[in-house]
């Protein structure tokens, strides 16, 4: 058994795409501010200069490192935004982007966003406008040290076999986030989604904006819904797609998880059984107890993946979970499986775990996607910390739902010896008083299960649920002309799809 260190796959709507070398922001242009930046006013009154970059404009906002002491200092957002393209009068403002992680780009996003999500109305009406968030990306960002220092806490194999590995995994990231606050300073402690959130209401007024407007995937979701909450008056319209229930706790997310990658994971072996080419034999059972049996494999030896490189048990499994995110990349999967499983070889599975980590195949990391993943859950979910004997239990209770991969998820060492600890009280968020906000479900969705999108828009008192029925993470771009028609409407006219509507 191996320890994973992530603490959520929440992942993001985007594809990886490998662009950018770590630590090169994507932001240029300058914000201003017409007093010096120590009262909320200050950064509240900033003026923007755009400057271009590439076919779209880029700048940077100054937002408080501390919130709570807004006279500490500041630091940088990195935005991209892409111009509204319809005539002036028709134009409604600004659209911001999330495309979820935590810790995935927004400037990264908007390039896909603008050619693959958005339809053509909203394009005509917004200025599409894609942020990194604290600590991601182009902005300000945490830093947890060399590219080998990333590989050795995110994909070393880490026995979990006894109380000492707990104990073991434990110190390992006790060391890990002590790099990363001794690379990052104060700001690794102030990068939760509220301070996210309020981030989010600066940006809304420097952009020139009176109410935000907003589309949220995957763990984007769960910023929007804060904002919501912090901001209910603030709020125009707000696409939350692929959501987070946000009064869940860290053991309800790891649940949740398991079990929606695990249906994932059936609803694609039965796929490629169903195809000539799988490599997966006998019954849906049988066949995700190959893949299993294939990363316990490579997990006690390693298996070669060519150019001198190595697939080990984690790799592994990143390289497969990546695939459950859309079933189109199903076919890729399956070719990796053939390869790993006929050719005793894991080239393929290393290049999809690279998407997943935004890592090359000799171990260069392209963003610092993986840290600020870290480093923002480990403030936003208090976690149990348990001894060996009862992560055990744990496990073989979610194994019986999650057969396949349920141990991975929660024989795991998450945030106990972290740097800064949770102090955040998981609540339900209902925004009292907000403009109506849509929230979208995908009924297959393994990263962010339906029932937590049904339990968002139920908590919202203005929450409105769209459905998309099929197999992958979030669903505007990806479900068809019925959601992105529905969708379209409302962003661009204010218009809600009928009630219960089902795609």
């Amino acid at each position: 058994m191996i320890a994973l260190t992530a603490v959520v796959l929440a992942g993001c709507a985007a594809p990886k795409v490998q662009s950018k070398p770590k630590g090169e922001g994507t932001a240029s242009g300058t914000a201003t501010a017409p007093a010096e930046l120590t009262t909320l006013d200050a950064f509240y009154e900033q003026e923007i200069t755009w400057e271009a970059c590439d076919s779209y404009e880029c700048a940077t906002v100054q937002v408080p490192l501390d919130w709570d002491a807004p006279e500490a200092g500041a630091i940088g957002l990195a935005l991209k935004r892409s111009l509204a393209t319809g005539a002036s009068e028709d134009r409604l403002g600004s659209l911001l982007i999330n495309p979820g992680g935590p810790g995935a780009s927004g400037t990264e996003f908007v390039d896909y966003a603008v050619s693959g999500v958005m339809g053509d109305p909203v394009l005509d009406a917004y200025d599409v406008v894609g942020f990194d968030p604290r600590g991601v990306g182009g902005s300000t960002a945490v830093d947890c040290g060399t590219d080998a220092v990333l590989d050795e806490f995110f994909t070393a194999d880490v026995p979990m076999a006894s109380q000492a590995d707990v104990d073991a995994a434990r110190e390992r990231t006790r060391v890990f986030g002590e790099s990363c606050l001794e690379a990052t300073g104060p700001l690794l402690g102030e990068v939760d989604t509220v301070s996210a959130a309020r981030d989010l209401d600066v940006l809304r007024a420097v952009l020139g904006d009176e109410k935000l407007n907003y589309a949220g995937f995957s763990y984007g979701t769960f910023l929007g819904a804060t904002y919501a909450g912090l901001y209910p008056e603030n709020v125009g319209r707000l696409l939350l797609d692929g959501a987070l229930d946000p009064s869940m706790s860290n053991d309800d997310l790891v649940i949740g998880q398991a079990i929606g990658f695990e249906e994932a994971l059936s609803a694609y072996v039965e796929d490629c059984q169903a195809g000539a080419s799988c490599p997966l034999r006998g019954s849906v059972e049988e066949g995700k107890q190959q893949i299993l049996d294939l990363v316990t494999r490579v997990e006690a030896k390693p298996i070669d993946a060519g150019g001198g490189e190595v697939l080990n048990g984690a790799l592994a499994f990143y390289g497969i979970v990546v695939t459950l995110y859309d079933d189109a990349s199903w076919p890729s999967l399956t070719m990796a499986l053939d390869e790993a499983i006929r050719d005793n070889t894991g080239a393929i599975l290393l290049e999809l775990a690279g998407y997943y980590l935004d890592r090359t195949g000799d171990g260069a990391y392209l963003s610092n996607s993986m840290e600020a993943f870290t480093a923002i859950n480990c403030l936003d979910y208090p976690v149990v910390e348990r001894s060996y004997d009862e992560m055990l239990a744990f496990a073989d209770e979610v194994a019986v739902s999650a057969p396949t991969f349920g141990r991975e998820f929660v024989m795991a060492v998450g945030c106990e010896a972290w740097p800064f600890q949770s102090q955040v009280e998981r609540a339900p968020i209902t925004a009292e008083g907000a403009a109506p906000i849509l929230v979208v479900g995908t009924t297959g969705d393994p990263a962010t299960p339906y029932e937590w999108s049904v339990a968002l828009a139920d908590q919202l008192e203005s929450g409105h649920l769209l459905t998309f029925e099929g197999e992958g993470h979030t669903a505007y771009g990806r479900g068809g002309p019925c959601i992105g028609d529905a969708v379209d409407a409302y962003l661009v006219e204010g218009t809600l799809p009928e009630e219960g509507l089902v795609c």
